[in-house]
């Protein structure tokens, strides 16, 4: 399975800037609204430097990193849901995706206008939420009208027709999908209208460098009650991308960073959405796959092929350090770390696996 992650926010917060320095492409960024027109879509490689030690006691002809799919869509402004701007008419290009990540403008810059005449970045927030709220809505109220039509022709539909009132009228009264309480049963019931509202949601801050360096201080005045953010200056992201290897590590240390954005960014993704990685090694290839945390053997061979899954027999495994200490397959093995493992084995993040099957 990719990672698909949808990218929202008001015009001219940064989003095609940050867009640009995560995956390295050169989408148009510029000063005025509705700059990005079609969605921007770029995939980058999940940085693991557990792919490059396995590589170095497994000779392999190539390495290939999970990867992230980043989807830019036009800046989204106040009203959008009734056809304001153009934000509205591309939301459809995100309802696919995973999670969505919303940019939020920090910075300060008067060479670029706010849309809404100053940075007020909870206001931003809640405009956005509303805006997605709203494009849901309609969504669940021409689903609502269709089931209407259906029940009567089939009874059994009744159940569905509720819950999808129930929605409809707690997300008029402005609340988010994931607001709620939704159970797991009732979600599987509505998961074909991909809802906005009901994806892991995760807010970028992109933020000044006085920010990085006083990011406590910084969340302290925002008083943002979400604990899923990342802070990030596109601006320095895409210097960094000028910079080779020492030097981008000189600057992130004077910044009192651990790492570059995009890595902190695709890790808070991972953590938000429940998934981990794993691993296929031989001469062909060192492959990372991504699959969720509680995902048994036959689950995550089925990211492979369906017919993994479908034939699953059982699996060699063993753990990437336990393979790299060892030297490899033929060593971890005659240390007694290669197990074989059945059906009900679940996952651990950094398993190396062999799969047998027969279809």
């Amino acid at each position: 399975m990719g990672l698909s992650i949808g990218i929202v926010g008001l015009p001219n917060v940064g989003k095609s800037t940050l867009f640009n320095a995560l995956t390295k492409n050169k989408a148009e960024a510029s000063n005025y609204p509705f700059c990005t027109i079609d969605p921007n879509v770029g995939v980058v490689e999940v940085p693991d430097e557990r792919l490059q030690k396995l590589a170095e006691v497994i000779p392999t002809q190539k390495i290939v990193p999970a990867i992230v799919e980043f989807i830019d869509i036009a800046g989204i402004v106040k009203g959008a849901a009734q056809g304001e701007g153009l934000g509205n008419k591309f939301l459809a290009n995100i309802r696919e995706c995973d999670a969505i990540a919303e940019v939020v403008r920090v910075f300060t810059d008067t060479n670029v206008t706010h849309v809404a005449g100053g940075i007020n970045p909870v206001s931003d927030m809640e405009t956005i939420q509303m805006e997605l709220v709203l494009a849901d809505l309609e969504t669940v109220t021409k689903r609502a009208a269709k089931l209407a039509k259906d029940v009567k022709g089939d009874p059994k539909l009744k159940d569905t027709l509720d819950l999808v009132q129930r929605i409809q009228k707690e997300m008029g009264e402005g609340k988010a999908a994931r607001e709620l309480g939704l159970t797991e049963k009732e979600i599987e019931k509505i998961k074909d209208l991909n809802l906005l509202t009901l994806k892991p949601h995760i807010y970028i801050l992109n933020v000044d460098e006085e920010h990085l360096l006083n990011s406590d201080e910084l969340m302290a005045q925002l008083d943002i009650k979400s604990s899923d953010y990342v802070l990030i200056s596109a601006k320095i992201e895409s210097e960094l991308n000028e910079l080779n290897k020492e030097e981008k590590k000189e600057y992130l240390s004077e910044l009192g960073q651990k790492e570059i954005g995009l890595n902190t960014l695709i890790k808070k993704c991972y953590e938000l959405l429940g998934l981990q990685t794993y691993f296929t090694a031989g001469e062909k290839e060192i492959k990372a796959w991504t699959i969720h945390k509680d995902d048994k053997a036959p689950q995550a061979a089925s990211v492979i092929h369906t017919d993994f899954e479908k034939g699953f027999i059982k699996a060699e495994t063993v753990s990437w350090n336990d393979l790299v200490e060892n030297k490899g397959w033929t060593g971890a093995k005659s240390a007694g770390k290669v197990r074989l493992e059945g059906k009900d084995y679940t996952v651990k993040d950094g398993d190396v696996m062999i799969f047998k099957f027969n279809v």
